[in-house]
């Protein structure tokens, strides 16, 4: 029997990472939010690892207030840097996989093209900055990890950019939306499936899982838009599914006339080749799986 440790359990990922594994009768799970686990406590993590003693942690919790991390410095490390840290140390500890959730945001967003795996790293804001300090926290304490950046993330559960726009058309007849940052919208449950999908590799009972093929991976959703293209998407399929009446007029802004304390990626385009190379997983169809957060 498998045994996975899920953290951040209530969140976008992590709900639907229980969701599916709850349908998967070979793998045993925990999942945990801060009211059961606060990963920002060493103590609390190895109490919690060695009690269940997992093959497998999943760290799906995470500080993702962009704005406010700029002034919450302190919580933002805490989360993104620290706790991923001590659940890595003590992953390697009992011999587990650690398989971390990270971001776009490493990036300054300033490249043409695809961001890869490989590319130099520059984040631009507290957020990126605390997440990458989370990635090489978890490379260094853990020899058996996964990163899996991604990027526009969107479910049924939490906050995103979907329930908001659709929040937003019901209360104006107009939308000023930035068209000058582009990315790749990426289903939560997505994610879900694609780390599930990993953790069974790694697990597999064959040991075919060559230890080369830890590191960092890039996941994200096809085909890349900006946030004003992805806006119209989801108003038109809104009303077809009668979600909506009728779509506010959306009007295309530059990101100088939408200003915000944290900088943002004007490239968040991410390039999802290695991933389907090595685990045959496949970008996100976001337009499809638009119709499940309706």
């Amino acid at each position: 029997m498998v045994k996975v440790l899920i953290t951040g359990c209530n969140g976008q990922v992590g709900s639907c990472l229980v969701k599916q594994l709850s349908t998967c009768p070979e793998i045993e799970f925990l999942a945990v939010d801060r009211d059961q686990l606060d990963i920002t406590s060493e103590q609390e993590v190895i109490k919690t690892v060695n009690d269940f003693m997992p093959n497998i942690i999943i760290n799906a919790a995470a500080h993702t207030a962009v704005d406010k991390a700029e002034n919450e410095v302190e919580l933002s490390y805490a989360i993104n840097r620290d706790g991923p840290k001590y659940l890595a140390q003590a992953a390697e500890r009992v011999g587990a996989a650690i398989l971390h959730i990270s971001t776009d945001y490493v990036f300054a967003g300033d490249k043409d093209g695809l961001y890869s795996e490989s590319d130099t790293v520059n984040p631009q804001g507290v957020y990126g900055e605390s997440k990458l300090a989370g990635e090489e926290a978890v490379i260094n304490a853990c020899s058996r990890h996964i990163i899996l950046r991604t990027a526009w993330v969107f479910g049924e559960d939490g906050n995103n950019f979907v329930k908001t726009m659709l929040r937003l058309a019901q209360q104006r007849d107009s939308l000023d939306i930035v068209a000058d940052q582009f990315g790749g919208p990426t289903y939560a449950g997505d994610i879900a499936k694609a780390l599930i999908k990993i953790a069974k590799a790694i697990t597999n009972s064959k040991n075919e899982f060559n230890s080369d093929n830890y590191g960092i991976y890039h996941f994200s959703g096809m085909p890349h838009v900006s946030w004003y293209e992805f806006a119209q998407v989801i108003f038109d399929k809104a009303i077809e599914q009668n979600v909506l009446i009728k779509s506010p007029d959306v009007k295309g802004i530059k990101t100088e006339q939408y200003p915000t304390p944290a900088k943002r990626p004007m490239n968040s385009k991410l390039n999802t080749k290695k991933i389907m190379t090595i685990f045959n997983i496949s970008a996100s169809d976001w337009k499809l799986k638009l119709l499940n957060v309706f």
